[in-house]
């Protein structure tokens, strides 16, 4: 299994309105960023990944669980796009905001730290299990 981690500004795409897709679940489309993209693409079915709210927020609190393989993005065209589809997995029961995870030095290499911009990031299992606790989830859902 391997972790992620998911950028959404609220005002544009909710945790709530990610919850309100149900089991179906939604794709994440609209990345037009390669990297982003090729991170999509290593994904499985089952993998999970934190929900974090950007630009307002500024925290993650949800998890979601990976539920189609990358496909093409119908928000475009253009077939160098894909994007994988996602439902809501729970609430992280207490948001880890940005600030606390800059002030812990176990997530210092933590691309939500070194790699700020990127939509879609993968999360080591370390940092899954460090985040998970800070939230309120332990056990870590796998």
């Amino acid at each position: 299994m391997a972790y992620w981690l998911f950028k959404s500004e609220p005002n544009k795409w909710s945790w709530q309105k990610q919850q309100a897709a149900g089991k179906q679940g939604t794709q994440w489309d609209g990345v037009r960023n390669y990297l982003a993209r090729n991170n999509m693409r290593a994904m499985q079915i089952g993998d999970k990944g934190f929900f974090y709210h950007s630009n307002e927020g500024l925290e993650i609190v949800g998890v979601v669980e990976i539920c189609k393989l990358a496909h093409h993005d119908t928000t475009t065209d253009d077939p160098r796009w894909e994007c994988v589809d996602i439902r809501a997995f729970c609430d992280v029961p207490k948001p880890v905001t940005l600030k606390a995870v800059k002030a812990n030095p176990a997530l210092a290499k933590m691309a939500l730290v070194t790699s700020m911009r990127l939509s879609v990031q993968p999360v080591t299992e370390d940092e899954w299990k460090e985040v998970c606790r800070m939230g309120g989830l332990e056990p870590a859902p796998r």
